[in-house]
């Protein structure tokens, strides 16, 4: 009887370790406190400095640290340089309208860290852009919170894995519960994360069958507010300069606040992915309180970043800290 017993306690440790598996146990706040004390306060200053040139850091470096984590884990592949030999993350289709300035952040703090002798070659690119999405977070008005610390960078990066692994605009809420399931991340984490959208800003192509040609019985997208569809399509006319960005949040884009839940209650989501949020009945509640507290928005979306940067962590052999976050040591 002891024997079948203890049977079933292995296979129930089994099962929850297996299915279940632990948080990234690796990573801890003030994970540098005695290797480069000083980190936070270095990378701080270096974004700071990225943010008072350009606006635009903030939100490169959230879509960046998505998009890094999303694919492989947050180990900073995305940031590598395509060689003769590979092609990397940052040049698959869905990671070419990510902004220089991203990168440049990511670069110019991680070489404001090697400056002092004690870290330098102590802090990997991944911690970097962890470090630094908090900070442009802060910057535009959004919560400042620890960041957990700990993660080494990937050994490898290719443009084919990047394929299925990002959410697109077009996506309906099963197809994003989903995607961000794949990641340990919940209905809510998905909510709240799609919120940094309150200070993205995107390209026309993304949204133009919104505009223009919807279905056959409707041009314009029915969920879509008929007054900011007409201020979309003067901002967008057809055939427009591909380069032409819009801001996702046209209340208050340079703030990193609830406007984005407000704007969906008024269906003014820019991507059909975004204002899903309110149309579908099982994310809407969710909507509709954070639009009404920022405070539990802030809250939230803590806890989701923190987890999204918990996804896929390299330690040990698996990682190194890179000399060159585009380049492999």
């Amino acid at each position: 009887m002891a024997s079948r017993f203890n049977l079933i306690v292995v296979l129930s440790l089994c099962l929850s370790l297996c299915l279940f598996p632990a948080p990234t146990a690796s990573l801890q706040q003030n994970y540098y406190a005695n290797i480069c004390p000083n980190v936070e306060n270095i990378v701080r200053d270096a974004v700071k400095k990225k943010f008072n040139q350009t606006f635009v850091t903030v939100p490169a470096t959230i879509r960046l640290f998505f998009h890094d984590c999303f694919v492989q884990g947050c180990d900073a592949s995305v940031i590598i340089a395509s060689t003769a030999n590979n092609t990397a993350e940052k040049d698959n289709p869905d990671n070419l309208s990510l902004a220089g300035d991203g990168f440049d952040t990511v670069i110019k703090a991680k070489a404001a860290v090697d400056a002092v002798p004690n870290c330098t070659n102590k802090v990997s690119c991944a911690d970097i852009l962890a470090m630094a999405t908090r900070d442009v977070i802060a910057l535009s008005g959004g919560p400042s919170y620890a960041v957990e610390l700990g993660r080494l960078d990937g050994l490898v990066s290719t443009a084919a894995s990047v394929n299925g692994k990002l959410p697109q605009p077009t996506f309906n809420l099963n197809q994003l519960n989903a995607l961000f399931a794949a990641n340990r991340l919940s209905q809510t984490d998905m909510i709240a994360l799609s919120a940094a959208h309150t200070v993205g800003f995107s390209h026309c192509s993304k949204f133009a069958n919104r505009i223009y040609n919807f279905s056959t019985k409707n041009q314009v997208d029915p969920t879509l507010n008929k007054s900011y569809a007409t201020q979309l399509q003067g901002m967008c006319p057809q055939n427009v300069d591909p380069r032409i960005a819009v801001n996702m949040d046209p209340n208050t884009p340079r703030t990193f606040d609830n406007m984005y839940f407000k704007n969906l209650q008024q269906r003014m989501g820019l991507f059909t992915s975004d204002e899903v949020l309110f149309t579908d009945s099982r994310s809407r509640p969710t909507v509709n309180a954070w639009a009404s507290s920022s405070t539990n928005f802030q809250k939230a979306f803590v806890t989701a970043i923190t987890k999204l940067g918990r996804v896929g962590v390299k330690t040990g052999s698996n990682g190194n800290i890179r000399r060159d976050c585009a380049v492999f040591n």
